[in-house]
């Protein structure tokens, strides 16, 4: 793909240690800043309730880009082994570096991190080890008690949504919680289990995802 500029959209191949990532970015001009989105294990950039969520978000003016955190290979290896689902350092780093490519050609845009599941734990680790500002994270029914011993590090202003009746992510979103010395919050949607199927239940993480990037990503204009 030709270099970004203020805008974009289409597909991309990300290019992370020698390996080349597929994704689809959209970034309206005005935007203040782009999402990037980790999702879990099992998924991909196709991920219904994440296109849902940065559908949302590109219609509050916000840009988002969707990649897949590991190769057509190492997709089908996973289906067989599992061996890197729980690999958290490994998925973080490739959010990170899908985050630094974008960063690097729209210097004018915030970063932000939505992660789903295991994306959630690794959209945290990868906050904490940027070598620039990241705006503004969200997880989503996520795992960020996998984020370890990197939770007291996290800076960024963290916003986990966790659907009421998922009650041992509910239990690990609040030990997790409990360790971040960021900006905070936690909002449990009333009702809604983990893949938040129950009607308005994506809808209503779509609304706070979208107003948490938008107020934090206004507010840091100065990065």
């Amino acid at each position: 793909m030709a270099t970004m500029t203020s805008s974009a959209k289409g597909e991309i191949l990300i290019p992370i240690d020698g390996l080349e990532l597929e994704g689809e970015i959209n970034v309206p001009a005005k935007a203040p800043g782009v999402v990037l989105f980790a999702h879990g294990s099992g998924s991909s950039r196709h991920s219904r309730r994440n296109q849902f969520v940065a559908r949302t978000l590109q219609w509050r003016g916000l840009g988002t880009c969707l990649f897949d955190l590991l190769t057509q290979q190492e997709e089908y290896d996973e289906q067989h082994t599992g061996h890197l689902r729980f690999d958290i350092q490994m998925l973080a780093d490739r959010l990170l570096g899908a985050a630094r490519f974008v960063h690097q050609q729209m210097q004018d845009k915030k970063i932000g991190f939505f992660g789903a599941s295991t994306g959630g734990g690794a959209a945290l680790v990868a906050s904490t080890q940027a070598d620039f500002p990241v705006a503004g994270v969200v997880s989503r029914g996520g795992r960020p008690d996998l984020a370890g011993e990197a939770l007291p590090l996290v800076t960024a202003p963290t916003l986990l949504l966790v659907g009421s009746a998922d009650e041992v992510v509910v239990e690990l979103n609040e030990q997790a919680f409990a360790q971040l010395p960021c900006e905070k919050e936690m909002k449990l949607i009333p009702g809604a289990t983990h893949l938040f199927e129950e009607p308005g239940a994506l809808d209503q993480v779509a609304e706070l995802a979208a107003q948490w990037f938008m107020d934090h990503m206004r507010e840091h204009r100065d990065f």
